[in-house]
């Protein structure tokens, strides 16, 4: 089965495999996010990652990192750009991948790895 990557894609796997930063827009906000899991809802590209700066539909990013989470359509990311700093987690990262709901994964953080930065 084949499924259509977005040209954001391409950044994102780059990013989420090296375990970096990247800066990109979406939603009308600049977001700072670590990539965690790459992958499909109904063929549909998703990624879950954690941001741990910029801005938000909702305001600030809450000061609890386990609410950090975010799950996002590929295809509605912008500009995505790796970038400077160390990667980030947080320790709910098991619970906030199980509830993404993704038909298909194709690329995900190990969870040994997850909680380490670079």
């Amino acid at each position: 089965m084949l499924y259509e990557r977005p040209p954001s894609w391409e950044v994102l796997a780059r990013a989420l495999s090296e375990r970096r930063r990247v800066v990109a827009c979406y939603h009308g906000h600049e977001r700072l996010i670590c990539p965690h899991a790459l992958g499909f809802s109904k063929r549909r590209a998703k990624l879950l990652a954690y941001q741990c700066g910029g801005t938000t539909s909702t305001g600030p990013l809450p000061p609890e990192t386990d609410r950090r989470w975010r799950c996002m359509f590929v295809d509605e990311i912008e500009h995505p750009a790796i970038t400077e700093g160390a990667f980030e987690s947080a320790g709910n990262y098991r619970a906030a991948a199980l509830r993404l709901s993704m038909d298909h994964v194709e690329l995900a953080v190990e969870l040994a790895a997850a909680g380490r930065s670079r």
